[in-house]
């Protein structure tokens, strides 16, 4: 582009906050092509960049088809006006500071299930009370704390929302592997928040694809932020107030995965295999929120309140719903018990974060045990397959949304990474 219309085009998208570029990453990164860099970026980053890792083995993922899962805001822009972009895509946010903070040790942050980096960490009020959980939402998240603290901090954003943790987990890598080339550091801390902990933690447990890449040795910290390291069945135990948040027909729009495969809307029935949690009928649009489910009836029980409770969670025809049940979507992938058997090495410091409170605005709350309204304390607490637990807390006043920005979760993190 540059050679072919000159000096002067290349000025003027510099002028307008876009450098458009196709080069190479390093010799250690170069299945990376840096595809464009964008400096004219919301909410105070300083500037993001669009990577494409062209490992054999990336796909491009499913979407909803009714579009609930695509990209949105300025991400669109950042991923070359493309809403449903190539899974080997992936964008890498910079704070300001990314390369003067006083910190040795550089942040990697990255962010959990139908979010962003920009919602999740520059400004938790982009979607309102069901983006940041609260009736009042503040403008500003982790990012700038951290910045204004003098830590060099970055961020990822992902192609699909939604998307598979062992592919996500191997761009975490590469982000790191970038950040440590930019900077010349040998290890980078992550701060992964609830699924966000899968990838993050998938990367440094050496949990892969076939045709991955291992843990590079390049952490030092983990700090999980309400991650569900003993998995999470908030759906399939709430799967009627769940669904009813989802199914269109009676009036849902979240992006999230239904524990049915139909259901009875105002005196129609209809199917929705897009929204399953198990592969159904060519759809296989929520791989990353099938590989955070576990079982928690033993411990909790079943929401008994809920109409068609049973069917939902343990499978098969209900008075108003169909399902095949959580344990048929835990065989179809769910990756609870192989990440903790793949164990975090001692190597790396783990801390974990629990929310306390249950009350995330605009959802039906976790209530059957100590929750922070979607992921159990017990959960997001849990150290099995954890080399070396460093610290633990729980932010009893913060629910699950608002462990990203929390003037006490932002400070408890701020301690752990010293």
């Amino acid at each position: 582009m540059r050679r072919r219309f000159g000096w002067s085009v290349t000025v003027l998208l510099a002028l307008a906050g876009l450098v458009v570029q196709a080069l190479p990453a390093s010799a250690a990164t170069s299945y990376l092509t840096l595809e464009a860099t964008y400096g004219n970026v919301a909410n105070g980053w300083d500037h993001v960049e669009r990577y494409l890792d062209s490992t054999p083995g990336f796909h491009q993922e499913q979407f909803p088809p009714d579009g609930r899962g695509d990209q949105d805001g300025q991400r669109v822009t950042f991923f070359g006006g493309v809403k449903e972009p190539f899974s080997g895509r992936f964008l890498l946010y910079s704070a300001p500071g990314w390369n003067t903070g006083a910190h040795q040790v550089p942040v990697l942050l990255v962010h959990g299930a139908n979010d962003n980096a920009d919602r999740a960490w520059a400004d938790p009020g982009e979607s309102g009370g069901y983006g940041c959980g609260a009736l009042s939402c503040p403008d500003t998240g982790l990012m700038q704390d951290l910045a204004g603290r003098g830590y060099r901090v970055f961020a990822i954003g992902f192609a699909q929302k939604q998307g598979d943790n062992l592919m996500q987990a191997q761009e975490v890598g590469d982000a790191i592997a970038l950040i440590r080339a930019k900077l010349g550091v040998p290890q980078v801390d992550l701060v992964g928040w609830s699924k966000g902990e899968m990838s993050a933690r998938a990367y440094v447990s050496s949990l892969k694809p076939s045709w991955g890449r291992p843990y590079a040795g390049d952490v030092r910290k983990l700090i999980t932020l309400g991650g569900p390291n003993g998995g999470y069945d908030y759906p399939y135990a709430h799967g009627w107030a769940h669904d009813f948040s989802i199914w269109p027909e009676c009036g849902g729009s979240i992006n999230a995965p239904s524990p049915h495969l139909d259901m009875t809307c105002y005196g129609t029935v209809t199917a929705h295999p897009e929204f399953s949690f198990v592969p159904t009928g060519g759809y296989d649009d929520y791989p990353g929120q099938r590989q955070m489910l576990a079982r928690w009836d033993q411990t909790f029980g079943v929401d008994q309140t809920q109409q068609d409770w049973y069917t939902t969670y343990y499978g098969g025809q209900g008075f108003y719903t169909s399902g095949t049940g959580i344990q048929a979507a835990i065989d179809a992938g769910s990756l609870v018990v192989p990440l903790q058997q793949a164990g975090v090495p001692a190597s790396v410091s783990t801390y974990l974060l629990a929310g306390g409170s249950p009350d995330v605005v605009g959802i039906f709350n976790e209530d059957r045990g100590p929750s922070d309204g979607v992921v159990f304390e017990a959960s997001a607490l849990d150290s099995t397959g954890i080399g070396k637990l460093a610290g633990t807390a729980l932010i009893t006043g913060a629910n699950h949304l608002e462990l990203g920005w929390d003037s006490a979760a932002s400070a408890q993190v701020v301690s752990w990474l010293g």
